[in-house]
């Protein structure tokens, strides 16, 4: 039996532990409850080099990660205006053409301020749509992180952790109504046969 492929979900906070990650944890939980597995990347654990430069080892079994990857969560904080330079960095370390090409991918923004990510999600979308990610359109940008999270880093605000467990709900969805029936249309032209089942995103 086929091994079924994993969502990867990506912090791109070069902190640990970061509020980012806290965030991510919650979405990570909600798709665990899909017959898909989760594997989860930190992007402060990992060395990455910049473009141009020989890859790491790191950066070779990201890329692998992705590429085999039924689906993506990238997640970053918001640093001055923007998205983290290491989640720009861990794009970069995907080659070319990137293994996020072809991959729906949710995006997370998370800021201290009232505002939210919604720049840092902007410049993000942007890039993933130009390296041919399949974005999904219900991005979360999640503001006053720090007050979302108690003392022990759990979530605290039911307001936030809705939004959060919702990013998950709408990439299986996404994968299910959208990625599910192209696949299942590329088997049946070429072989012409009548597909195979696909397993249920949910």
């Amino acid at each position: 039996m086929q091994q079924m492929k994993a969502i990867v979900a990506i912090s791109g906070s070069s902190q640990s532990p970061s509020f980012t990650s806290r965030a991510l944890a919650v979405v990570t939980s909600e798709l665990s409850n899909s017959s898909f597995p989760v594997v989860t990347i930190e992007g402060a654990g990992i060395h990455l080099d910049f473009p141009g430069r020989p890859a790491t080892p790191d950066a070779e079994q990201l890329r692998a990660a992705v590429a085999d990857a039924a689906g993506v969560v990238l997640a970053t904080p918001e640093y001055h205006g923007g998205m983290s330079a290491q989640i720009k960095l861990i794009v970069e370390n995907l080659g070319y053409p990137s293994a996020l090409s072809g991959k729906p991918t949710a995006l997370l923004g998370v800021a201290a301020g009232r505002i939210g990510a919604v720049k840092s999600i902007e410049q993000l979308r942007a890039v993933c749509g130009h390296v041919g990610a399949l974005v999904v359109p219900n991005a979360i940008s999640v503001a006053n992180i720090h007050q979302a999270f108690d003392g022990d880093g759990r979530i605290a605000d039911r307001a936030t952790e809705e939004a959060l467990r919702g990013l998950a709900s709408s990439l299986l969805a996404f994968m299910r109504d959208y990625v599910c029936p192209k696949y299942v249309l590329e088997e049946v032209v070429r072989s012409g046969q009548a597909p195979k089942p696909w397993p249920a995103a949910v």
